[in-house]
Order: structure tokens, then C-alpha cells, then sequence
């Protein structure tokens, strides 16, 4: 797992992608506390990616990766309850957030095996 900088990861590109569209989703949204509370879960997902990219460490990474992967699981639940009370115009577009949550879930637990695997490879002094 080589890259130069978290913009290359593909998991920070949809993490990115998808805090774009729970904006675009919530834009219309009159629960304003709801709506807040959403729209930084998703932007904490990218935000803790790169975060943890940058530290330095791959201890410090992966502890930063699931930040992330909590963050979305955060965010599915706040998905899921703006759902039930209607406080979404778009019900169709929460459902496709959720499954987006659920695919980046899944390649952060994938990023957080691999970086263990590497911990895991290095030998000790």
C-alpha cells in the first residue's frame, strides 16, 4: 500500500465525495441541528483520513482511521433517524449515502488490517 500523499487514497477521495453530497442532500434541510450535526460526521470522515495520513506514524494512522470509521458509523445512524422523522426531502438520496457509508466502512477496516499487517512485518530491534 504505496502512496505519496492521502489524496491518493481512495477512501479519502470517496469520503470526500460523499461530504460533498450530504451537503447537497441536507441544502434544504430546516433541522438545523440535525443538519450540523450531519454535515460534520461527514466531514470528519475525510478530515481524520488525512489527519492520520499525516501524522507520521502508522500507529497514529491507524488510530486516526477508525476516528474515521466511527465518524461514518456516526453518520449512518444520523441517515437513518433523519430518515424516520422525515427531516429529509430526499429519501432515495439517504439510502444511497448509507450505502456509501457502507463501502467506505469497509475499506477502512480494510486499511486499518493493512497497516496492521505492516506493523505486524516490521521486526523488533
Amino acid at each position: 500500500m504505496a502512496y505519496s500523499s492521502f489524496e491518493d487514497l481512495e477512501v479519502w477521495r470517496r469520503a470526500s465525495r460523499l461530504a460533498v453530497e450530504t451537503y447537497r442532500v441536507l441544502a434544504d434541510s430546516r433541522d438545523y441541528g440535525l443538519k450540523d450535526q450531519m454535515t460534520r460526521s461527514a466531514v470528519s470522515i475525510a478530515s481524520n483520513i488525512a489527519e492520520g495520513a499525516e501524522r507520521g506514524t502508522t500507529a497514529e494512522f491507524i488510530r486516526f482511521i477508525r476516528i474515521a470509521k466511527g465518524s461514518a458509523a456516526e453518520l449512518r445512524t444520523q441517515c437513518n433517524i433523519a430518515k424516520e422523522i422525515g427531516a429529509i426531502s430526499q429519501p432515495l438520496k439517504i439510502n444511497e449515502l448509507i450505502a456509501e457509508l457502507k463501502e467506505i466502512s469497509s475499506m477502512l477496516q480494510g486499511l486499518v488490517v493493512a497497516l496492521q499487517n505492516k506493523i505486524d512485518r516490521i521486526p523488533p530491534l
